[in-house]
């Protein structure tokens, strides 16, 4: 007895056993989400079972893949380490990863260039510069009042010209 004869006959006893009558939704059709063109609903089942799961889809990624996704959110985000020892750190730990996969190529055959950990500390280097003149321009910004005529010392002034006893201009007494 093969193995696919195996299986019909374990559904064909179940089914005169009545296992399959009164099961939820009979009669009625799948409900499948949509799926690829070519009727492939095995990716869609996929992406529903990771989304459900949790998985992100850049851990389904080939390697390689995956890597030159790293090369471009380091790039992009080389402006929030605090230091340029830790951007230097951490180009030298993606370039260490990669020059393991190089060493043994699992996937696609993908070409993943090594980082210039020179180009990421210079991008470090004007985020901070452009990060320190936005924070200088709010705190002038801050600093500066926005009506002149509030300011400690219009008030003081204004108070002088007014208070009591003193002549003022078009007006008489005192």
């Amino acid at each position: 007895m093969g193995f696919t004869s195996w299986i019909d006959q374990q559904i064909a006893e179940a089914e005169r056993r009545g296992v399959f009558d009164d099961l939820p939704g009979a009669g009625k059709p799948l409900s499948l989400p949509p799926g690829a063109a070519d009727g492939d609903y095995g990716q869609a089942w996929l992406r529903d079972y990771a989304r459900r799961e949790g998985v992100a889809a850049e851990e389904m990624l080939p390697t390689p893949l995956r890597l030159r996704r790293e090369i471009e959110r380091l790039a992009e985000t080389a402006g929030e380490f605090r230091s340029e020892q830790e951007v230097r750190e951490a180009a030298a730990d993606l370039n260490r990863r990669i020059v393991e996969w190089r060493r043994i190529p699992v996937g696609p055959p993908v070409h993943v260039r090594l980082v210039n950990a020179d180009e990421l500390v210079a991008r470090w280097r004007a985020a901070r510069s452009e990060r320190a003149a936005q924070a200088a321009a709010a705190r002038a910004a801050k600093h500066q009042p926005a009506d002149p005529s509030r300011t400690r010392a219009a008030r003081r002034s204004r108070w002088r010209d007014w208070r009591p006893g003193r002549r003022h201009s078009g007006r008489q007494g005192g």
